[in-house]
């Protein structure tokens, strides 16, 4: 992470188990490659979450409307793809909920005492659960920051829900780049 940064990227969820494994797609297997070259190129600090879920996950209320044990801790699909992985730099921040308070907390606190944020870009999986989630928290959280998803480097549960998605978050002022796919 680039201490003193102006430009934010947050990797959301960039997991083996949305990717390859139990709620896995092609369309999210299909970024892999923008993400990681998108977080290469990308001009600021890096920031990544992780869905993080326990072995009560089925008792838990995500669980008992989502009934598929995913990103459980420790396990193989909770952690990072290996291309991301790879170009990792900070630590992840886990998270229990489709948004990250810690994410928020973080960022908050970054553009209060260190020096103000000028841009948000939000990318990773799944844009209409996940992305829209922290989007939408994000906002609230620093109302004044610009705040950005790439669609291109974004995949949801279906291509339907994902440009639902990209539609909710346009209406809530959240610029959306590369929607030509």
């Amino acid at each position: 992470m680039e201490k003193g940064s102006k430009r934010i990227l947050v990797v959301v969820d960039m997991q083996n188990d949305f990717i390859s494994g139990a709620l896995g797609t092609k369309e999210a297997q299909a970024i892999v490659p923008k993400v990681r070259e998108k977080i290469q190129n990308f001009d600021g600090s890096v920031y990544f979450t992780m869905d993080t879920h326990g072995e009560d996950y089925l008792s838990t209320q995500e669980g008992r409307n989502l009934p598929v044990e995913h990103c459980v801790k420790g396990t193989w699909g909770w952690e990072l793809d290996p291309q991301i992985d790879q170009v990792r730099q900070s630590t992840p921040i886990e998270k229990n909920t489709f948004g990250s308070k810690g994410l928020a907390d973080v960022l908050k606190a970054r553009n209060t005492y260190e020096e103000p944020l000028e841009e948000i870009q939000l990318i990773g999986v799944c844009t209409d659960i996940c992305v829209i989630s922290n989007a939408l928290l994000l906002k609230a959280y620093l109302p004044e920051v610009k705040l950005e998803v790439d669609a291109a480097c974004c995949a949801g549960v279906t291509p339907e829900s994902h440009r639902r998605a990209l539609e909710a978050m346009k209406a809530c002022q959240i610029q959306i780049l590369n929607d030509g796919r």
